[in-house]
């Protein structure tokens, strides 16, 4: 049971972005989320993007530092990975609880 995230490497809307994951489940993943003040709407299929301004926060909080291509490794091998290309729901990707 671990979070990942990787370096705020990621422009947008005027910021730099983080990736933040979990090799176990999305559960985990929100619970863990919801502690560091991550707000619902930074959830993205499979990930929630973490401002580079809560990065610190995030590790603090027990996230583990690992580089982008580590992370994606990591959430694939976990069966967690959501492409953009294919649909989420209980079909493609198991219960949509999760």
């Amino acid at each position: 049971m671990t979070v990942y995230i990787d370096p705020p490497n990621w422009p947008g809307h005027g910021r730099m972005w983080s990736h933040m994951v979990s090799d176990t489940s999305y559960q985990e993943l929100h619970d863990f989320a919801a502690r560091i003040g991550a707000p619902p709407r930074a959830f993205d299929r499979d990930h929630y993007d973490v401002p580079s301004e809560r990065y610190a926060d995030a590790v603090a909080a027990g996230a583990v530092e690992v580089g982008s291509k580590e992370l994606v490794r990591r959430l694939k091998e976990a069966g967690l990975r959501r492409p953009k290309h294919r649909p989420v729901g209980r079909a493609a990707d198991g219960p949509a609880a999760d």
